[in-house]
């Protein structure tokens, strides 16, 4: 039986996102659209872990693939559960980021504005763990153009970890279809049910 997947976007982001609604349409195509969610996440750190906690409850042991601000999520929730982590430009101590960007946000997907402030700069902070150790339960997925973030830092974050570093791309990471059957087969899914499938053709 595959390991359920959840799917944790970015900042400012949701479920809307390219890389959320490929794998949505993957997973319907397999037929396994019930062992996946993708939880439209709270912008306060405090409230989007209370979400992805619940989510985890529900799911009972799922694959977790975070983007970005959801890979930082990822990383704080597989340490603590003991969770295999699919990471895609994921943001590494992303509290230590934010001098100069206080202020008013809009999520690009809602167009909901809120502000950030202190207090989810510090929530952040709390959710720091040490650099995980097992290669078995992470995949961390980089590449090398990635306007938003500079790779080397997760590339030494997680260099004890299975690292796929591609070179160019962006931050939103270009290609993601035609790395859907590396998730699945990390994700348990029996290789016969996605063998052979273009998951880039519309």
């Amino acid at each position: 039986m595959p390991s359920p997947i959840l799917y944790i976007h970015g900042l400012n982001s949701s479920p809307a996102s390219l890389k959320a609604s490929q794998l949505v349409q993957a997973m319907a195509r397999l037929g396994l659209a019930e062992q996946l969610r993708v939880p439209a996440l709270h912008h306060h750190p405090r409230q989007a872990l209370a979400q992805l906690e619940a989510a985890i409850a529900e799911l009972g042991t799922p694959l977790l693939v975070g983007s970005s601000l959801g890979g930082y999520y990822a990383t704080h929730l597989a340490e603590r559960h003991g969770l295999k982590a699919l990471l895609i430009n994921p943001v590494v101590n992303p509290h230590r980021l934010f001098d100069g960007f206080l202020g008013p946000q809009t999520n690009h997907y809602s167009g909901e504005t809120w502000q950030l402030t202190l207090d989810h700069v510090e929530a952040l902070a709390a959710l720091e763990v040490p650099a995980p150790k097992d290669p078995q339960r992470y995949q961390v997925w980089l590449q090398t153009a990635d306007e938003t973030l500079d790779y080397r830092q997760a590339e030494r974050f997680y260099r004890a970890c299975a690292l796929r570093i591609q070179a160019g791309g962006d931050h939103g990471f270009q290609g993601f279809t035609e790395r859907l059957p590396a998730l699945f087969c990390f994700a348990g899914v029996d290789t016969a049910l996605y063998q052979g499938i273009d998951f880039s053709a519309p």
